[in-house]
């Protein structure tokens, strides 16, 4: 979703430049059309969600999420977050993957020790 996402912004930005700053149509009219930024806005709503759901399933710091998140509106830095991003989840993977285990465990132990006591 970050490289979907960067790919809308900058051609976005390219939009906005050739609006307002060439100014081609006149009146600065759209070049591309509007709707490049209603579908940046569409994919990013995803992206952030994308964002939200990676951050709550790898527990990391509530920084990162919003690194991430201020990713998708600075033009480029989707691109440089994301290969930063995959570089934290290959990092913290097993760690996340140990603590879901450990709770799956710890459920089993309850739900066993529950049974044992209505014996």
């Amino acid at each position: 979703m970050a490289y979907v996402t960067g790919f809308w912004l900058l051609l976005l930005v390219v939009e906005m430049v050739l609006k307002y700053l060439v100014d081609v149509n006149g009146n600065h009219e759209p070049v591309i059309g509007t709707w490049v930024a209603i579908v940046h806005g569409m994919i990013y709503v995803v992206y952030v969600l994308a964002v939200f759901n990676l951050w709550s399933v790898m527990r990391w710091s509530f920084s990162r999420m919003i690194y991430l998140i201020i990713a998708g509106v600075v033009p480029v830095l989707s691109f440089v977050l994301e290969r930063k991003a995959a570089t934290w989840y290959r990092e913290d993977l097993p760690g996340a993957l140990d603590a879901v285990e450990g709770r799956a465990l710890r459920r089993a132990q309850i739900s066993r020790l529950k049974s044992e006591r209505e014996r």
